[in-house]
């Protein structure tokens, strides 16, 4: 089966939750499934910030990105949230391979709004490399910068990363895992299923807003690009990779229709 996760920055600042789903990504290759990991780190990203007496300015959710945040963005993503992810899996005993999205042309991105610098929207994805690197065993983990036809790096919202890679790649499975259990309804009841239109809907009457309608809309994107499925759900609970696979109704299952 190929799976595609997404980590959210919340996780990767808990060092235990992330250790243990380093462990469960490695045993899902060894058990021959086709694993593929994307990454943000904007919490960690607006403490680096934070600290060399930066300030970090987002519009509609998207952090504003002059070249000097773009060189941060690479120090940070690329270099240390992904370095340390990588050798936890290593540890784990996954081989995995760190990358962003501007090694070997995995992604191409064009520039979504002058106003916002360099953040991009993926327009491509070079699956083929994602393809040769998990049917050999290895644990592709990658940070969501992209490149562009002209030689651009961009910063990328790692949702729509992990959506634009996980349609490119035909995952079976895209797994977005959360500090959150899934997406609740207006009664604040988790939904353990939900279509496009079901999202489209939720968004629409603002009860998912902010970082859930991002995620609802990256998910879409996703399965109707050619995603089996989506799942939205909290990467702290215990095994939460493998009872997905057992089928364990945990967070909400996100399909086409």
């Amino acid at each position: 089966m190929k799976l595609l996760v997404k980590l959210g920055g919340t996780l990767l600042e808990a060092e235990a939750t992330r250790k243990g789903l380093a462990l469960q990504a490695a045993a899902l290759v060894k058990a021959g499934h086709q694993v593929v990991i994307v990454h943000g780190g904007g919490k960690r990203l607006s403490r680096y910030l934070q600290e060399q007496g930066v300030a970090s300015e987002f519009r509609n959710g998207l952090r504003v990105t002059p070249p000097d945040i773009l060189d941060a963005v690479l120090r940070i993503y690329a270099g240390s949230v992904n370095h340390h992810l990588v050798s936890e899996l290593q540890a784990a005993g996954a081989l995995a391979v760190g990358l962003s999205g501007i090694d070997a042309g995995l992604t191409e991105a064009v520039q979504l709004d002058p106003a916002l610098g360099a953040v991009g929207k993926v327009e491509r994805v070079n699956a083929g490399l994602l393809d040769r690197l998990t049917e050999t065993g290895y644990l592709p983990t990658v940070a969501c910068i992209a490149g562009g036809a002209d030689g651009a790096i961009y910063n990328v919202n790692a949702d729509e990363m992990a959506s634009a890679i996980g349609a490119g790649f035909r995952a079976d499975r895209l797994i977005f895992l959360t500090d959150v259990g899934g997406v609740l309804d207006g009664d604040g009841k988790r939904v353990e299923r939900m279509t496009v239109a079901d999202a489209d809907a939720l968004i629409a009457s603002g009860v998912a807003h902010g970082g859930m309608e991002a995620k609802l809309r990256a998910a879409s994107r996703a399965v109707q690009g050619g995603a089996g499925e989506v799942r939205i759900a909290a990467g702290s609970d215990a095994d939460i990779l493998p009872r997905i696979l057992d089928g364990e109704p945990l967070g909400t299952s996100f399909v086409a229709g």
